[in-house]
């Protein structure tokens, strides 16, 4: 008899060329390129086309490939009046959701598979889900929507839509590092479901707005609002210590600590740790850094020998509320950058060529007689 694995934890459900994931010993590569010297060196765009395209673009390549990007930026005019008719108090991630659903209806051929009409839909769902994000954000706190810059680079673009500046170098590379550092991460929860959706032959739209749905949940996209708000609950450093301990003694989760995947540091929280401090100096946060290095090294004292490290998630509540992201527009920049890895892994779904069907083990009764209704008991 098969026994079911609870979470699918152990199931090889899909071959991809994308990332490489060694959990025990704390390895991310894309493509074979570990994770720190992407996020050291390249370009959220340059990473976007390493995972389409398997390889790193020449500079030719990267300047067509970004042109292309900052080409789509921009949404169909009914787009921003949908925007601008929803409630203020709509949260983001049911906004993109909802935008990316209706972007299908704004396509002359949503339901192509052709994997180069695909990839020109995924350009395009790349460059205008920043723009929704900001569009809505404005438009909630009632300032005049800004109109996207082509001369500047995705991070740089939405940091500019959603403050109505442009942003300091600082600020636009800290958002590109996180950008490059959630592209893609194997077959987590979303991304199995856009892999599932498309592999139906359903189209692009509907399987990153699946995707987007994923990703909402706490245990998966939501856990970096969960770290932003344990560190507003603990007033001060030396709050850091009894509040540490008290959640530990009530066994209760640290947000932003341990990993499904990973049994000692994420490989994505080493370089992200030393740009959140930067970062935090430069804005006046520092305590804010200060208290997450505190938490850190209480629990790396009491439970580090049992792999419970800081995830990409710790240090990147840090990183954002710095670059000064509302809390609710954590999550909705997770999924802007895990749009690439989503379009990439559809990429690879379609050409598979087979639908995703599991068995299910069934656990209930069998040979139940079947009682007429006047007969059964209440």
């Amino acid at each position: 008899m098969s026994t079911a694995a609870k979470g699918l934890a152990g199931v090889v459900a899909a071959e991809t060329e994308m990332s490489f994931i060694d959990g025990e010993r704390g390895v991310l590569e894309y493509v074979g390129i570990p994770i720190d010297e992407l996020a050291r060196n390249s370009t959220f765009e340059e990473t976007v086309f390493l995972l389409w395209n398997r390889r790193l673009p020449t500079a030719s390549e990267l300047e067509s490939f970004a042109s292309e990007i900052r080409a789509a930026y921009g949404i169909p005019q009914r787009a921003l009046d949908m925007i601008n008719s929803l409630p203020d108090s709509a949260e983001p991630m049911h906004v993109l959701r909802s935008l990316i659903s209706y972007l299908a209806l704004e396509d002359d051929n949503p339901n192509s598979v052709d994997p180069s009409e695909v990839r020109s839909k995924a350009i395009r769902l790349l460059a205008q889900a920043p723009i929704i994000t900001a569009a809505f954000d404005r438009k909630r706190r009632g300032v005049e929507f800004v109109a996207p810059d082509a001369s500047l680079s995705l991070a740089g673009n939405f940091l500019y839509m959603l403050n109505g500046e442009k942003p300091t170098e600082t600020m636009e590379r800290a958002l590109d590092v996180c950008l490059i550092l959630h592209a893609d991460h194997g077959l987590n929860a979303s991304t199995f479901t856009s892999r599932v959706i498309i592999s139906t032959l359903s189209d692009i739209y509907s399987a990153l707005t699946g995707a987007v749905g994923a990703l909402r949940g706490p245990l998966h996209g939501g856990a970096n609002e969960g770290v932003m708000l344990m560190l507003n609950e603990i007033g001060s450093l030396d709050e850091v210590e009894p509040y540490v301990m008290g959640k530990l003694s009530r066994k209760e989760k640290i947000m932003g600590m341990g990993h499904r995947v990973y049994k000692t540091l994420d490989p994505r929280a080493t370089y992200l740790k030393t740009l959140a401090e930067q970062l935090a100096r430069d804005t006046n946060n520092y305590d804010l850094y200060e208290k997450s290095r505190n938490v850190e090294q209480i629990m790396e004292r009491e439970v580090g020998a049992k792999g419970i490290y800081p995830n990409v998630d710790f240090y990147s509540a840090t990183t954002y509320h710095c670059i000064g992201l509302r809390l609710d527009l954590f999550t909705p920049m997770f999924a802007i950058s895990r749009i690439s890895g989503w379009t990439g892994h559809c990429l690879e779904q379609l050409a598979a060529g087979r639908l995703i069907r599991p068995s299910a083990e069934y656990i209930g009764p069998h040979e139940q007689p079947y009682v007429p209704i006047g007969d059964r008991s209440s």
